[in-house]
């Protein structure tokens, strides 16, 4: 397992045990006191490093581009979505450890869990690399998303805002629909509806689960 991971990531590591915690998900630990040994503190990190990242590439890609452009390209790149396209895409769902009941229920191809464990491996991928390792990783794999980004993209709640602006008389109303999940780890689901028709999205963030929802919304009305 570790050695296409490691390959996948273009990294040996020197600490193994960090890319076994970051492909750890939390239920393959809970019950056993180990709460520590899931990938979710690698998965904080991660975040940062990939937030760092892909702000120093947007700069240099787009020179003249301002920060709210630069901001929107940025929140895109980062999105549970696409996190979890690429990490469909290089494979990693195939290596996370889950419990065997949240294994045969699909856990492994939710876009939550994908993000999260792509954002673990990246973490230990700093860790256990440095920077370098780390960016040249991001830059190869996120590739293909970048390289289809010709102007800044909208989000997918403005792009909501907009189309119920100009077709309908009403505002889009978001309501929590649904929430599971442990408290230190919580995931919510939101309904969006406007015009007669509705999307829903669950993410561990309300901003996230809003997010998700309208885009769900927009493959409504084909936007």
């Amino acid at each position: 397992m570790s050695q296409s991971i490691e390959t996948i990531l273009g990294h040996e590591f020197h600490r193994p045990e960090l890319l076994r915690e970051a492909l750890t998900h939390r239920s393959a630990v809970q019950g056993r006191g180990r709460t520590r040994d899931s990938n979710e503190r690698l998965e904080f990190i991660g975040d940062r490093v990939l937030g760092l990242l892909m702000a120093e590439w947007l700069a240099e890609r787009f020179p003249r581009e301002q920060e709210g452009d630069l901001g929107r390209r940025l929140a895109h790149l980062v999105s549970q979505p696409v996190l979890a396209q690429v990490a469909e895409d290089i494979g990693l769902g195939t290596a996370l450890s889950v419990a065997p009941g949240e294994a045969r229920a699909g856990v492994k191809r939710r876009a939550t869990v994908l993000a999260d464990g792509l954002e673990a491996a990246l973490g230990a991928l700093y860790l256990d690399g440095g920077l370098d390792r780390a960016r040249a990783f991001v830059r190869r794999a996120w590739e293909p998303v970048m390289g289809a980004q010709v102007d800044p993209p909208k989000d997918a709640k403005t792009r909501v805002q907009e189309w119920a602006q100009k077709f309908t008389r009403d505002l889009p109303l978001y309501r929590v629909t649904g929430r599971s999940g442990p408290p230190h780890a919580p995931e919510f689901t939101i309904t969006v509806s406007v015009g007669g028709l509705s999307g829903t999205g669950t993410a561990g963030s309300k901003r996230q689960a809003e997010q998700l929802a309208a885009a769900d919304l927009l493959k409504e009305i084909g936007g």
